[in-house]
């Protein structure tokens, strides 16, 4: 006999004939959270608190366009006959790599404008980056969404997971890996290696460039687990190809830097 679970509903709050998601309320949490923690460390670096206030209200819009248009130029197809849909982005439908590139293209002119280090904003806002990352990645688990291939029940049983995980993996008729919380215990371990890490004073860029190494690997190897993947070709992942370019691109960045000096300021310093 097939079983019959309800998935939890993903509309948070009806208000008439607006309604609001629970995809849309947990990326604002997380990223709240991060705005709240970043504010912090950065007055401890030295900075005034509106430095990211002001600059979280050009990135947050700048990361939401930017994650739409990846993921819509890589679904065009779809899109082409389905313009109405575009804007649809409480469905799901926002790839984190677009939304962090557009993110730190605001970023680089924020400070080129404003005369500050970029390499500095980046240290202190890499830890809160990658923990909004990882609670936002609960938004899909509410939409039940970049899951893993088909699993049985005692797989995730084995897991030692909550009965509320299990059951919301259970999707048209069939169980799948819970890759979102994989992505999101990731994340939220990487949040915690960072934090430890600014104790270490590492030169200003290398506590972002371990950011991007650390995401990197492991969305490398649970983008592979996934079954919704963008694909450039039938067989190559654009999430896993990014990643890829992002960790050379970053052991690159962080060799030459070193060797040119180009980083002789260091993380606990209070230095423009």
């Amino acid at each position: 006999m097939e079983e019959k679970l309800t998935p939890l509903n993903p509309i948070f709050l009806e208000l008439g004939p607006i309604q609001i998601h629970w995809y849309g309320v947990i990326i604002g949490v997380g990223a709240l959270l991060g705005l709240l923690l970043v504010i912090r460390e950065g007055e401890r670096r030295g900075l005034h608190k509106d430095t990211f206030v002001d600059l979280v209200l050009f990135a947050i819009p700048a990361a939401i366009v930017g994650a739409r248009l990846y993921y819509v130029i890589f679904q065009w197809d779809y899109y082409s006959q389905n313009p109405g849909d575009i804007i649809k982005i409480w469905n799901g439908g926002l790839a984190i790599h677009g939304g962090l590139i557009a993110a730190f293209i605001t970023g680089a002119i924020y400070a080129r404008v404003k005369n500050l280090s970029f390499w500095k904003l980046a240290d202190i806002a890499a830890p809160s980056i990658i923990l909004a990352q990882g609670i936002g990645r609960w938004g899909n688990f509410m939409n039940q969404e970049a899951h893993g291939a088909s699993v049985t029940r005692e797989f995730l049983e084995g897991l030692y997971l909550p009965d509320f995980i299990v059951n919301q993996m259970y999707i048209n008729g069939e169980y799948y890996h819970p890759t979102f919380l994989y992505e999101s215990v990731w994340n939220i371990v990487g949040f915690i290696v960072l934090v430890l890490l600014r104790k270490v004073n590492f030169r200003r860029g290398e506590l972002f460039l371990t950011y991007v190494i650390w995401y990197s690997v492991g969305r490398y190897f649970i983008e592979g687990m996934r079954t919704d993947s963008l694909m450039l070709t039938e067989s190559l992942r654009i999430a896993q190809v990014i990643s890829i370019v992002l960790i050379v691109i970053a052991v690159g960045v962080l060799i030459y830097r070193r060797m040119k000096g180009l980083s002789k300021d260091r993380y606990l310093d209070v230095s423009q």
